[in-house]
């Protein structure tokens, strides 16, 4: 009798993108025959859900793996191991495992699974016309003719902020901000459902990136779009995510919804990065600590919990014992031995009950 398989149909009916122990490692090689001496684990077992509209920000300092796992989902990188699920069709269709499809398998995937690149300056080709670099994604893909094409670009560069005689311009003739909304018409050209925003706004200067934001918030409400938000910068994420997911060395250690996390941090390194989140008002008092140490080194990570050298809650066990990422009430997941017992500070005060 041969056994069938059944369509995988998600956690939820509204889930659209699911990541399961996802992975990614790079080989270190050494010598004149590139011998693999290592691996750089940039990403280690990794899950979380996106639900349709939804905007998650993933945050973390450099280096946590945040935006190799962006370009895992969008498949600019295969995994190592691990899965990845993405509805295509209407909520309740079944969900497609794309981790190792093939490039053309991709092609129907990657019409609804764009990604906006964190520097504006080099993600875009200085040799082409805001056209040619806007109108590729149709032209990749066989949508709609010349006419149509550009009829599309001007559609598109009104939708972000820009005239649409610009369209003949080059690069160089943007500044920053403008840039990055070309590359924003760039990921929206053929209406996907799901977007990868590598920290937009990082490279932007203060005054631009309140606009950029705007901006991306206006989009998702408009065009009912489903964000990966990727940033270092806490008060970016807080601005534009549902939902926030903290990664340290390829792993996550917390997700809760964004003002619960604000309110109440589970885990120490949460309270880390809440801590050197700035304050507008000077009279505010100024964080208790500072975070002391490099973050580990994902090559060679230290036993246990990875974040133990830095903590300064840490127990024998945090050095011998690696804690697994588990729920907690409210929907809320950590990975902290010692989760129930501390008590953290957050940067927002906790709501009171009228």
């Amino acid at each position: 009798m041969t056994e069938t398989t059944q369509p995988y149909l998600g956690p939820s009916p509204d889930t659209l993108v699911e990541v399961r122990d996802l992975q990614k490692y790079f080989p270190i090689t050494k010598g004149f025959l590139r011998r693999v001496v290592g691996q750089v684990k940039a990403v280690d077992g990794v899950s979380f859900t996106i639900n349709s509209g939804e905007a998650l920000g993933l945050v973390g300092e450099s280096g946590c793996g945040k935006t190799t796992t962006g370009r895992l989902i969008t498949r600019l990188y295969r995994p190592t191991g691990g899965r990845i699920y993405f509805r295509l069709g209407d909520p309740g269709a079944p969900m497609a495992d794309i981790s190792h499809l093939e490039r053309d398998e991709l092609m129907p995937f990657r019409r609804q699974m764009q990604i906006i690149f964190q520097d504006p300056f080099t993600s875009l080709n200085p040799r082409k016309t805001i056209l040619e670099i806007v109108s590729e994604p149709l032209r990749i893909n066989k949508v709609g003719t010349r006419r149509e094409q550009e009829v599309r670009v001007a559609e598109l560069l009104e939708l972000v902020g820009l005239r649409p005689e610009y369209m003949m311009r080059y690069p160089h003739a943007f500044s920053g901000g403008q840039r990055q909304r070309i590359g924003v018409a760039r990921a929206l050209a053929l209406n996907p459902k799901f977007v990868v925003a590598d920290e937009p706004v990082s490279a932007l200067d203060v005054s631009v990136q309140a606009q950029v934001l705007n901006l991306m918030k206006a989009l998702q409400k408009q065009l009912g779009l489903t964000y990966l938000f990727v940033a270092h910068d806490l008060s970016v994420v807080k601005h534009v995510s549902d939902r926030i997911a903290v990664m340290y060395v390829g792993k996550l250690v917390e997700t809760a919804q964004s003002r619960e996390l604000f309110e109440k941090p589970l885990h120490p390194y949460t309270e880390a990065l809440m801590a050197s989140v700035p304050k507008p008002d000077p009279r505010a008092p100024r964080a208790k600590f500072v975070l002391p140490g490099e973050v580990a080194d994902p090559a060679n990570r230290p036993a246990g919990c990875c974040f133990h050298p830095r903590c300064r809650y840490a127990q024998p066990i945090c050095s011998t014992e690696e804690p697994l990422l588990r729920e907690m009430m409210g929907g809320r997941t950590v990975a902290c031995h010692f989760a129930e017992q501390l008590d953290l500070s957050g940067a927002l005060a906790p709501r009171t009950e009228a």
